[in-house]
């Protein structure tokens, strides 16, 4: 674990798991929430550390007439190529770990949750966390999510599910693993005993 203040956990987990409703609980424990998907767009926004990589990389055509870049333009561009995905990833990755760590560093809470759905897919992000968190569901549950969120056919979230590394990759390099299919008192009851081990630790640091 690394020793480090404020306390940082990293989130994760697979599509309809529950990663807003833990981010929501967290946040009102008091923990500061970072969304690694919006330093992502600050990180290729005018002005961002990755603005100019990605321009020289993929092209300045790309960039709209206010300057930004088009984000579904280069979302189309890359995703129909994974060795465009690739070279995205290496430049933004990086950019991305030097926001979220100044942002770690800037934060006044004892506590931060780093969300980011690839955190452990690529890149070093991780290496910012004291621990990293796992949701998980089952897949009759995520099915029944996303049709009752978003509308989708079973089709359309199973594709979904499966473009996305599994569940058991992600439980492998979990320090913490939270079970989300009961119902939501059940997911509470789960994360005040973590909420519970993290504020002992802050406290047992505070000491030493």
């Amino acid at each position: 674990m690394r020793l480090s203040e404020p306390f940082v956990i990293g989130l994760t987990g697979n599509i309809a798991t529950g990663k807003s409703t833990v981010l929501a609980w967290l946040a009102k424990r008091g923990a500061y929430v970072l969304d690694a998907d919006k330093l992502g767009h600050a990180a290729i926004a005018p002005g961002g550390p990755a603005y100019q990589a990605v321009l020289q990389a993929f092209g300045a055509e790309l960039a709209k007439t206010d300057g930004a870049i088009d984000r579904k333009a280069l979302g189309d561009l890359v995703f129909a190529d994974a060795q465009a995905l690739k070279k995205l990833e290496a430049i933004t990755h990086p950019a991305v770990f030097e926001l979220a760590r100044e942002a770690i560093q800037q934060s006044q809470a004892q506590v931060v949750v780093l969300e980011a759905i690839k955190l452990l897919d690529g890149g070093a992000t991780y290496a910012l966390c004291n621990e990293v968190w796992v949701i998980t569901s089952s897949q009759e549950t995520q099915l029944q999510r996303l049709k009752a969120s978003r509308g989708m056919a079973r089709e359309e979230a199973l594709a979904r599910m499966q473009a996305q590394s599994s569940q058991e990759f992600k439980v492998s390099r979990a320090d913490r693993v939270i079970q989300n299919d009961g119902s939501e008192a059940e997911l509470e009851a789960q994360l005040e005993l973590l909420w519970q081990d993290v504020q002992h630790k802050l406290e047992t640091a505070a000491e030493n």
